[in-house]
Formats: C-alpha cells, sequence, structure tokens
C-alpha cells in the first residue's frame, strides 16, 4: 500500500477540504493542518500536527450546558460543524456516520461502542433551537449529540480546527445560505487531540465502517 508524504498530500489535502455554502452552491477556498500521510485508497487523512479539541461550552438538545472537552475527555469522538436546513452535505455527513455505526453495532461490543461520541455543531444556532437540533439529530442516530450556542464561540472553536464558517445569509429569495467548511475531525480517545480529518461529501459509509475500530482505539486508520 504506497503511502503518499508532505507537499503533495498537503496540496490534496487543501484542494479537497473546500467550503460548501448550503442553500446557494457556491464554495470556497479552507485550508486544513499540514498532512503526514495519506494512503491511496483511504478516505481518511492523518495530520502531522493534531489538534487541540475545542475549549468550548455550548448547550445540548436537552438545553443542558455541554463543556466540549470534560464532556468527551478520553473518549473517540467525531466532530462535525454543520446545520439541520442543509439540503445536502449535512445530511449525507450524519447518516453516513449513522449507517457505519449501525454496522459496527453487528462487530463490535455494545459498551466499547457506546463510547464513541458523534457531535454536530450547528453553525446556524438562530433556527437550529435545542428542541429543533435534538428532534433531527434523533432521526439520525438517537446516540448522536446536537450543540448549539451562539454563533462567535461556534465560528470562534471552529476556527482553532482550520474550519472556516460564515454567518447565515439571507438571500433575495427568502432561503438562507450557511457556509461551513466540510471536515469531520476525528478525536483520539488516547490523547484528546483530533489526528485525522474526513471530507464529509466525499467519505462513505463503509469509510467510517472500516476506519472507526482503529480509531476508537487511538490507531491511525
Amino acid at each position: 500500500m504506497r503511502t503518499k508524504h508532505l507537499a503533495a498530500v498537503a496540496l490534496l489535502a487543501a484542494a479537497s477540504f473546500t467550503l460548501t455554502a448550503c442553500g446557494s452552491g457556491g464554495d470556497g477556498g479552507d485550508t486544513p493542518a499540514a498532512v503526514s500521510e495519506q494512503s491511496e485508497d483511504k478516505a481518511a487523512t492523518v495530520i502531522d500536527q493534531p489538534f487541540e479539541k475545542p475549549d468550548m461550552v455550548l448547550t445540548d438538545t436537552d438545553g443542558k450546558e455541554f463543556d466540549l472537552r470534560e464532556q468527551t475527555k478520553g473518549k473517540p469522538t467525531l466532530l462535525y460543524f454543520g446545520y439541520t436546513h442543509c439540503p445536502d452535505v449535512c445530511p449525507l455527513a450524519m447518516s453516513n456516520l449513522a449507517v457505519a455505526k449501525k454496522e459496527l453495532e453487528k462487530k463490535l461490543p455494545k459498551a466499547e461502542l457506546a463510547e464513541l461520541k458523534v457531535i454536530m455543531v450547528s453553525t446556524d444556532p438562530e433556527r437550529d433551537t435545542p428542541e429543533h437540533l435534538g428532534k433531527w439529530m434523533k432521526s439520525q442516530d438517537p446516540s448522536f449529540i446536537g450543540l448549539t450556542g451562539d454563533f462567535p464561540t461556534v465560528q470562534a472553536s471552529a476556527r482553532t480546527l482550520g474550519i472556516t464558517i460564515e454567518p447565515p445569509v439571507k438571500e433575495k429569495d427568502g432561503s438562507i445560505t450557511s457556509t461551513h467548511g466540510k471536515q469531520v475531525v476525528a478525536f483520539s480517545p488516547k490523547t484528546d487531540a483530533g489526528y485525522v480529518l474526513y471530507n464529509a461529501e466525499e467519505a462513505t459509509a463503509d469509510d467510517y465502517a472500516k476506519d472507526l475500530p482503529k480509531i476508537m482505539k487511538g490507531a491511525k486508520p
């Protein structure tokens, strides 16, 4: 299995993690961290300098305070920034993760799989109230965690992961465009650092199902 390194892979990763403008179809540039390796037949990109987990306290779908660092400490965590009214990438990302988790229920002990935390932070907090976000997340998978909060906090937290988020914009036709990065970031249960990136528009349920057993142990996929 041949592995690409450094500059060539960094260019590939930068090209693959563009912004997605859900609702308008536009996109722009968004460059992730430097890459250490990416295998040709894998969707996962392992980054050279892992990200710190964002230090953010938001509100969960029960209306309770959720401290991301404290409540996911030592647990394999997948973090995605998106919103419920997204017509394409966001439901695709959550659906693929839900299908992958369902597949892993056949292979992994229930207690082990229960450690996995799949979290979506809303980039459209004005419309994604805890109640609305909760219903949407449960329709994907009851174990998935939805978080919402004030936009500046969400935007600043995403920026620490190299993810760009723009304030939602109301178009002339009344539709709302929320422009956000497409990264799903995997955090190791060993170090709590974000060391693997996926392009949510391209990664499949099979990709996640194949990689998650390793990610859940803090290993490279």
